[in-house]
Parts: C-alpha cells; structure tokens; sequence
C-alpha cells in the first residue's frame, strides 16, 4: 500500500500571506497534500521544524543571468546563480530572453532556453525582452503567451546600444498586450535628460570619481520617465510593472496613479532598502556598487520601506546581475564604463527578513506577501506558487528566528568574489529548502543538483 505522503515537514509555525499556524504539512511527489495538526508519520520522511517557521519558497521575479553586458558576462550562470538562489530560499527565478534583432521574440526565447536547460537547480521563468516594438513583435504575442511568456520588457534607456523604446513603441505595446491580459515592464529612467548630467560629470572624473555615478542620475531622471510611462498606460489602458523601482518620488507617482485606478505594480530591491549613495565615495570599492538605477539616499530608503509596507510598491525582487571586482574594474575610472549590476539573489529574503520583520516595519506575513505571494498572482504563478496549501508546489522554506551570519562572500554560492553586504549581520537564512518537494538545501547547505529546475509556464491576466 502506497503511503499517504513523502515527507512531513512536523510542528512548525506555517506562515502565509494571511495567516500564522502552527501545523504539519504532508508532501506527496512534488505537490503539497495536507496541512494538519500531528499527521501520523507512517513511514514519511520527516523534517523537523518545532520552533520554527515554515514560509513559502520566495519567487525572485527579476535576475540577469549569464548576461551579456558592458563587453564582458554577468559572472552568476543559470547554474551558480540559481545554487546561491535556493541558499536564500528562492525557489523561483524569473530571468530574461531578448528579442532577436532578425528572427524577433520567439527565437530569443528559445534561444534562452537553449542556455537555460540543464543547468537550473531550481524553478524559472523568462520574461521577453522587446528592443523593437513592430507588427512582428505584435504578432509573436500570442505565441509567447502560449509558451508561459506573458511579460515584456521595455527599456526607456540605452538609446546607443538600439535597445530603447521611445512613447509611441511603448504605447503601442500596453495598448495591444491589454486584450490579451499581459503586461508590459519597464525600465523607467529619462535618458536624454540623464545624457545631460553624464557629460557634465564626466568633465570632472578627476574630482566625483565613482559617485559621478549618482550625481548623474539625480532622482527625477527615474520620476520623470516613471509619470511618462504611467500616462501612456492610462491613456491605453494597459497594465504596467515598473522593475527596480529606486526612489521615493517614484512611489509618490505610483500610488497616486493607483488611487486613480491606473493598472500599475512597482517593484523595488533590497540595495535600494539597505544601501545608501555614500557607498560611491568610497574611492577604492565605490564603483562596484553602480546599478541602474542607482542606489539613491536614506530618504528613498525610508519611503520605498514605506511603499512596501503600505502597498503602493508590490513586490521586493533583486535585480541579481553578478560581477566580479575584476570585472567591475574595467570601469578604468570612468563611471561611465562600469558594468551595471550586483550580487543578490542569495541575499534577498535574508535581508527583508532582517530589515523588514525584525526591524518590525512589517509583519513576516506581510514580508511573504511581498516576496512570494503578490510575485506570484502578479506574474502568473498563484495556480501553484506563492502560497502553502494543498495542490500548490511543495516549495517550502524552513528558518530558525534565532539563527543568523555575518554576511561573507566567500561563503555564499554565488560567484563572486565580494558582496555589498560584506560584514552586515542577517538573519532568514533557511535550515531547509524544498523545490517540488525535492530538499534542495539542507543545514543551509546546497544538496541539490544541477538541471533539477523546471520551466514553469505563466498565465497572463495575473493581477493582486
């Protein structure tokens, strides 16, 4: 006789979005079957969780793996990057398939999966990337949705590089994803006006050094290019995600566009929670820290916390886009030429977890909402992620409250050879990790295997 279940995760506190309980959960293969108090054992394998909590596995919706960027590639593949992922208790990630510049989105995407199979160790997604908005790009829509794409990114920046999406491309694609319930996501800075300040401090290399960086993107580079994309998507009534939103006049516009009845999500990033500007002063390491956007001030810090706390920004996700210090050297002194990007997947849920609950600016329940829960139903995950109950994925994350590590990089999984959080003190780290009811961490050691992650197809309409 078969028995009931696989495992039993036994007597921890269950928590969801909504709710704290303490209970067993029965798995079954790769689904979650039962939540009770003391299932009997029958020969289960059991994971012991008294006094502690039982959170759902945190979906990471924005990571840039193995990318090509800035004449080098991001250093965390689809192997290390998703390893360093479940270490943090991320059981999804979504990453990015670009559109072919001759044989459009379709042949990026599977181009990307090309790249991708064989190598995750946990669950993915992919976004399309649109660098052409045409009747092409319109006409693949509905094939990529059919594929489990129904999410599409637009760049209002890197004019040079023939990425940028001027407002006629962007209106065009939130007036025709609508009817199919897509969305369209964007990175939302004002380039022209961005040029203006670059060349201004570029004159003064010598002086600004690595935080020529920040005073090139002052914030209304990011508000601007953020109320400009909220008014071609209330005038199409189309559905807008704003990525790695980093400002706080940037969720001032949001929420009031919201209140409006404007279909329009933000996410923001732990480096825009954490972190403040001071970083690129630092004339030795200063330039390892640029992003794009950029890490702004402590007054941004303090009304994104806000933003998540109250609801007007979604979702935490990482930007995770890896490179390595000698990477990040081939900035030569000039901000200019600084690969964009940091370290973060590992580190996402610790530190939400850290400076979020234990800081007591929300609730843990509130912090699953927004790393697992509203990820989830805004990306097109709910029928099965982002949640603890039966018939979703056993993606389960077990954390001791009491447990926590200086951060160091060279014991995380990811492949780098620094972190921005080098020294800071976390907690969050998970004991276990399950991805489909497969222990994939363990003692928050990695015991997984490479290729066991999946392609997990989204559904479009997706929407809290």
């Amino acid at each position: 006789m078969a028995k009931a279940f696989d495992k039993i995760i036994k007597g921890g506190q269950v928590v969801t979005a909504d709710k704290t309980q303490v209970a067993d959960i029965g798995i079954q293969g790769e689904k979650i079957v039962k939540i009770a108090k003391n299932i009997p054992v029958d020969g289960a394998e059991i994971i012991d969780a008294k006094g502690k909590f039982v959170l759902p596995g945190m979906i990471d919706v924005h990571v840039h793996l193995q990318l090509p960027f800035c004449g080098t590639v991001s250093s965390d593949d689809f192997d290390s990057g998703t390893r360093a992922a479940a270490r943090g208790g991320v059981t999804t990630v979504i990453d990015y398939a670009t559109q072919d510049k001759e044989k459009g989105m379709y042949a990026g995407f599977e181009r990307r999966m090309d790249e991708a199979r064989d190598k995750v160790c946990v669950d993915y997604g992919l976004h399309g990337i649109v660098i052409k908005w045409s009747d092409q790009a319109a006409s693949e829509v509905k094939k990529m949705i059919d594929e489990g794409v129904p999410t599409y990114k637009m760049f209002m920046i890197y004019e040079k590089e023939g990425w940028q999406s001027d407002d006629a491309a962007m209106y065009a694609a939130l007036e025709y994803t609508k009817d199919y319930g897509a969305k369209i996501l964007v990175h939302a800075e004002s380039e022209r006006v961005l040029n203006v300040f670059i060349e201004r401090y570029v004159k003064q290399l010598d002086k600004v050094g690595a935080y020529g960086h920040a005073l090139s993107r002052p914030n209304f580079v990011e508000a601007e290019a953020i109320q400009r994309a909220i008014t071609w998507t209330e005038a199409s009534k189309g559905t807008l995600y704003i990525v790695h939103m980093s400002t706080g006049e940037g969720a001032d516009i949001v929420k009031a566009a919201q209140e409006r009845g404007v279909h329009v999500y933000a996410e923001t990033c732990p480096q825009y929670l954490v972190l403040n500007d001071d970083v690129f002063k630092d004339k030795e390491k200063g330039h390892w820290y640029a992003t794009c956007p950029q890490i702004k001030k402590k007054k941004d810090n303090d009304r994104l916390w806000e933003g998540l706390k109250n609801g007007e920004v979604s979702t935490v996700a990482t930007d995770t886009c890896t490179f390595t210090t000698k990477q990040k050297a081939m900035w030569g002194g000039d901000f200019r030429r600084i690969p964009f990007g940091l370290p973060g997947v590992e580190t996402m849920w610790p530190s939400i977890y850290s400076f979020g609950v234990r800081k007591k600016r929300f609730s843990i329940n509130h912090a699953v909402r927004l790393c697992s829960t509203n990820p989830a139903k805004i990306m097109g995950l709910a029928h099965r992620k982002g949640d603890i109950k039966p018939g979703h994925d056993a993606d389960l994350i077990v954390i001791d409250p009491k447990f926590h590590k200086k951060i160091d990089y060279k014991e995380l999984d990811t492949n780098c050879d620094w972190s921005p959080f080098q020294g800071v003190d976390m907690y969050g780290f998970p004991d276990v990790t399950l991805c489909r009811g497969s222990v994939v961490v363990r003692d928050n050691k990695f015991v997984g295997r490479k290729g066991y992650g999946r392609f997990i197809p989204r559904k479009p309409g997706g929407k809290l």
